[in-house]
């Protein structure tokens, strides 16, 4: 007897399986995902939580309240020299008549586009520099004694040098503040690397041929991601506290262009008559320096991979 062949169609061939849980718990596959599980653990934290959503909706309201201003920033009202806080000025003017109002709000905006302009280039840079300086051996010695040679000399120092070398603006405080602020985090990437860097799965890829580029993106930076977080959320802060030294020894930005510290350093003199003149930045400094802090904190917590095996 001739056999009979059976032609059968794709759809009795092949048929797709919708994913099951339980019987996905059975097999020893798991739908895990890092960024989930961040996300989760830093949401238990409530209070980081609501210091996050405070400091988003005043960054987003500092960008937007100047459009709400009756006022610009330059504008002199003559008659209305040191008014407190009124109606027709939310925040009072200054000792020429100027809207504290507009000017609080425009200063945090500045402060906050230094601050984080400072913090992307210092993150960019301590993290190249971290990784190479603990990865390759030949380097360390290098280096070190630069990172000795700079961190050994005041950060004022540096920045009173490049403000006094360069024209004063915003271009002049970023770079003068980018030569000294990514040190703190390239010795840390630093040691971390040196530390994971001979392991097994790195020794298996440099046996590979793995190029150095592709070690440091795949192998050594998701180990550092929480680290990058606390110094990222601890930057903006410090700049914007080193912003507001520089304005206290004149070396800030010009009149023409008002920071929170401008305003902080014109307020302290008049603050026992005139309270309002330090009080609204002084408040505002105090909410994004916290709110960075402990929100930064928690994060770099729930980040760590420590904390998800």
């Amino acid at each position: 007897m001739d056999e009979k062949k059976v032609q059968l169609t794709d759809q009795e061939l092949f048929s797709f399986v919708e994913f099951d849980r339980r019987k996905s718990e059975d097999t020893g596959y798991s739908d895990y995902s890092y960024w989930r599980s961040v996300l989760r653990s830093f949401a238990k934290n409530k209070f980081a939580v609501t210091l996050l959503v405070i400091m988003v909706l005043l960054v987003v309201f500092a960008f937007f309240a100047n459009a709400t201003a009756r006022f610009g920033i330059e504008d002199l009202n003559r008659n209305d020299k040191l008014v407190s806080p009124n109606a027709t000025f939310w925040f009072g003017t200054d000792s020429i008549g100027r809207d504290m109002w507009a000017r609080t709000w425009y200063a945090t905006t500045i402060s906050l586009e230094i601050a984080s302009i400072v913090t992307f280039v210092c993150v960019i840079i301590g993290i190249v520099i971290g990784c190479i300086w603990g990865y390759v051996r030949a380097t360390d010695r290098f280096f070190t004694e630069v990172y000795n040679i700079i961190a050994n000399i005041p950060q004022t120092v540096y920045l009173i040098l490049l403000t006094y070398i360069m024209e004063p603006g915003m271009s002049t405080l970023i770079i003068s503040m980018c030569t000294t602020s990514w040190l703190a985090l390239a010795r840390n990437v630093r040691n971390l690397v040196f530390m994971i860097r001979d392991r097994e799965y790195n020794l298996a890829s440099r046996c590979l041929g793995t190029p150095l580029y592709r070690m440091i993106v795949k192998n050594l930076i998701p180990y550092l991601v929480s680290v990058i977080i606390l110094r990222m959320a601890l930057m903006i802060p410090q700049v914007i506290s080193l912003e507001v030294t520089l304005s206290y020894l004149g070396l800030g930005l010009p009149s023409t262009m008002p920071s929170l510290g401008a305003l902080l350093s014109q307020g302290r003199t008049k603050f026992q008559d005139y309270p309002h003149l330090l009080i609204f930045p002084a408040l505002i400094v105090s909410i994004i320096t916290i709110s960075f802090y402990l929100a930064g904190n928690a994060f770099s917590d729930a980040s760590d991979p420590r904390n998800h095996v």
